[in-house]
């Protein structure tokens, strides 16, 4: 004890305890500022919540099955509708909650060392795709059941938009005296026309509508199934022989669709986006049947990009890793799959709702099928709503335009104007205001009128 006071004077002690205490009290300060500032915020955005009628009350109905909103006051369309809902791009930022509770479980450290070489099996056909990212796609389609992989080749590629270019450049003869004709069946994914005709290639061109399309000789077909912009699942319709299919099954998931058995084409083309939400990583493959499409496929890639990057293949193979054990080990969350898919049974409800409410609008309807992935039936649930406006209004995207809503028109996927492309995949505020907003939009025009006078 003499030793400690020989080192700890009096003085000494005095001034420890103050530093104490003062510390005691900032930290009662703190935390009775953050308790007032955060608490009386979060009732606000409660009470809001609690008093918006129409749409959103059904929401909360259906919150109990899944983790909370999200708690923002802009949950609540209390702007007047000013504020500018963009639902023209399918940007999946809904999955961010299922990954941001996923923690650190798809989280990869890539030394600075690693992944230098252009090479990723120089052995390999397709010489850049990483061979952790191919087992994993592998075990992906497997787990799920939505596409034959046996005998077929995988080409990986900067999204699916890069292997659509290779399969167009694979698939057309290079001493041909006239371009091959392209055609998708309307409504047709939006940016097929302009990815086939952007570069005015001598080996390709855009041809239209499938279902109209009567020109002697080759041809290739575009499947998208289920389809981009309208969700249903397609086949092949044009009836003449010279064609070659090429299968876009970017939605060919369980929570956009039944998965009713393993598709089986010569190609496929697949994306990370749509299927696990990262449309960052700008990852796709391709699975091919035909060797040497695959190796003209892959050629393109070399000759377009030199490869794809490693870093997103091997950030990819983890994401991958991280869904496949999902489904294996759910959580608390259930597997990815049971996630979105419940997320998208939810926010079609809404929708389906906020249409009957404004009736101004109609919606495509779906038969159940049974999907041997999910061991239940339900209805298609894509990614996408394909809305029509009601006569007399002719121009869809004009009209939620001017309700602050961006869409994308019926006129850029080969059909109506009446119709506009809604992406389903933003996060859960903006979809929240948007329903909100879609199912007011007659009482809202009423009541402009009304005070117009007109």
């Amino acid at each position: 004890m003499a030793m400690f006071f020989n080192i700890f004077s009096l003085k000494n002690l005095l001034v420890l305890s103050l530093a104490l205490n003062l510390s005691l009290v900032l930290r009662v300060l703190y935390e009775k500022d953050f308790e007032v500032n955060n608490g009386r915020s979060v009732d606000n955005q409660k009470d809001a919540l609690t008093t918006t009628d129409g749409v959103l009350s059904e929401a909360r109905a259906t919150q109990r099955a899944r983790p909370s909103m999200p708690s923002s006051s802009s949950t609540v369309d209390s702007d007047g509708g000013d504020t500018i809902i963009n639902l023209d791009h399918g940007d999946p930022t809904m999955y961010e909650r299922f990954w941001q509770q996923a923690g650190d479980k798809s989280t990869i450290v890539i030394p600075g060392w690693q992944s230098m070489s252009y090479f990723s099996d120089a052995g390999s056909l397709c010489w850049f795709l990483e061979p952790e990212f191919a087992k994993e796609i592998i075990r992906l389609h497997k787990t799920v059941g939505n596409a034959v992989t046996e005998d077929r080749y995988i080409v990986v590629g900067t999204g699916s938009t890069q292997l659509y270019q290779a399969v167009l450049y694979a698939l057309s003869p290079q001493d041909a005296v006239e371009p091959l004709s392209v055609v998708s069946a309307a409504p047709y994914y939006s940016s097929y026309p302009l990815i086939t005709d952007c570069l005015k290639s001598g080996l390709y061109k855009w041809a239209g509508d499938a279902r109209s399309f009567n020109k002697e000789g080759p041809f290739i077909e575009l499947v998208t199934s289920p389809n981009n912009p309208d969700g249903y699942v397609r086949q092949s319709v044009v009836n003449k022989s010279g064609g070659i299919l090429v299968h876009d099954l970017a939605y060919y998931w369980p929570q956009y669709t039944p998965i009713a058995s393993a598709a089986n084409h010569d190609i496929m083309l697949f994306t990370v986006s749509k299927s696990t939400g990262h449309a960052g990583m700008r990852i796709g493959w391709a699975l091919v049947k035909d060797e040497e499409v695959a190796k003209k496929m892959v050629k393109f890639v070399e000759l377009n990009t030199i490869g794809v990057s490693k870093d997103s293949q091997l950030r990819a193979a983890k994401v991958l890793q991280v869904v496949i054990h999902s489904c294996q080990y759910p959580t608390s969350l259930g597997s990815l799959f049971d996630f979105s898919a419940h997320l998208m049974e939810e926010r079609w409800k809404l929708l389906r709702a906020a249409v009957r409410q404004s009736g101004l609008f109609t919606l495509p309807e779906f038969s159940p099928g049974s999907c041997s992935f999910l061991n239940r039936s339900f209805a298609p649930q894509p990614a996408f709503a394909w809305l029509k406006c009601q006569e007399p209004m002719e121009d869809c995207e004009g009209f939620l335009r001017s309700n602050n809503i961006i869409t994308r028109s019926g006129k850029h996927f080969g059909v109506s104007p009446q119709y506009v492309r809604i992406s389903m995949l933003d996060r859960d505020e903006n979809f929240y205001i948007f329903v909100e907003r879609l199912s007011t939009i007659h009482q809202r025009q009423s009541v402009q009128v009304d005070e117009t006078g007109e």
